[in-house]
């Protein structure tokens, strides 16, 4: 796992695949469906925050890798190169 890869996504581009894009979900209802999941999860992590102030951080870092595993899949999709939120953004 690159530098890049372990702080943006958390795991590796070929895990997304593996994990995200192989997966039975994107086999049965389409990619789409799978980057929306994905962003659901995002907004039960964020709602977590709300209830556990405790986990604060933990859980932004873990949303703002979340966000860029979606927006890494909707390149692949697309074809377009991979845009990447800043930590700074979330």
């Amino acid at each position: 796992m690159t530098e890049f890869e372990k702080g943006c996504y958390g795991m590796t581009e070929a895990d997304i695949n593996a994990q995200y894009m192989q997966s039975m979900t994107a086999k049965f209802c389409g990619l789409e469906m799978v980057v929306m999941s994905v962003l659901s999860n995002c907004q039960e992590m964020l709602s977590f925050i709300d209830t556990h102030h405790d986990a604060d951080e933990r859980t932004k870092e873990q949303v703002r890798k979340q966000l860029n595993v979606a927006k890494f899949i909707l390149s692949e999709m697309s074809g377009i190169e991979k845009h990447v939120i800043s930590k700074e953004t979330v």
